[in-house]
């Protein structure tokens, strides 16, 4: 019995609502990867989160268009997941029928797409890409750079799909947050940084320190991607609020802000955000 081989293999789930498409994918996939391990089929994205949850996949195939929670959701809850002590967060590969405005997302994103059917040249390019990133990802250098492959953050990815069927989404420009005994309305351009606890979300602007009860993740898909980047899973800070990166004693990267003190860590899965560094 090789465990080892088992144990090293690639692992993947793949969401698809058609069961037809699922079946093809399987079939081409072991075509293309005969290494990778099918561990997990979902028929929506709410059952593909539950499968990532129990399996933690190398790789996560997923149908843009699905009943119920899309892949775009799927994938948005997939990236807020407690990546645990390595910071590893599976590769994302979304399928999708042909969408011009998706597809140029995709060229510009931190994932790979596959076009409806699956086609054996297309899907041995992708598997390529994939088994590239999970090598350097993988290497005592990757290690420290784990993302380092996406082009730009892949919030910023998801938000252009969401949008890829209609107008642009609206982002908050109010926060209204509890400061003292008062409530007060805080214009979204002041804030420098969130930083989330269990039950509360720090609201810090250059003035005013304020607590909101809304967490990172639903923050993250309200505020503009473009104007906020997420760094860690607990914490977003406006970019034009960073005054400059560094790293610390132990190797980690820590955000100085603008007009405040507050040290902001970077976590390994948003690394990439300072390439170079």
């Amino acid at each position: 019995m090789n465990t080892s081989t088992e144990s090293t293999a690639p692992r993947a789930v793949l969401a698809d609502d058609e069961r037809l498409m699922r079946e093809q994918l399987r079939a081409r996939l072991t075509e293309a990867w005969p290494e990778l391990q099918i561990v997990g089929e979902a028929k929506n994205g709410a059952e593909a989160v539950e499968l990532v949850e129990q399996h933690r996949p190398d790789v996560v195939f997923l149908d843009i268009r699905m009943p119920g929670m899309t892949g775009v959701d799927a994938a948005r809850q997939i990236a807020q997941m407690d990546v645990g002590d390595d910071g590893f967060l599976p590769e994302i590969v979304f399928i999708t029928a042909y969408d011009q405005y998706a597809v140029e997302a995709f060229e510009q994103g931190a994932t790979d797409y596959i076009l409806k059917p699956a086609e054996r040249d297309r899907l041995k390019l992708t598997v390529e890409r994939i088994e590239k990133r999970l090598t350097a990802r993988r290497s005592p250098e990757g290690a420290a750079d784990s993302g380092a492959s996406s082009g730009a953050p892949i919030q910023q990815l998801l938000h252009r799909l969401a949008a890829s069927g209609g107008t642009r989404p609206a982002y908050l420009k109010w926060i209204q947050a509890t400061v003292g005994q008062a409530i007060q309305m805080i214009p979204v351009e002041d804030v420098l940084f969130f930083i989330s606890d269990e039950k509360y979300t720090r609201v810090q602007t250059p003035q005013v320190e304020a607590l909101i009860r809304k967490p990172i993740k639903e923050l993250v898909d309200e505020l503009d991607p473009e104007r906020f980047w997420q760094i860690h899973r607990s914490t977003l800070v406006a970019v034009n609020a960073i005054a400059a990166v560094t790293r610390d004693f132990r190797g980690r990267q820590i955000v100085a802000v603008k007009g405040h003190n507050q040290k902001l860590e970077v976590s390994r899965s948003y690394t990439h955000l300072f390439k170079g560094m």
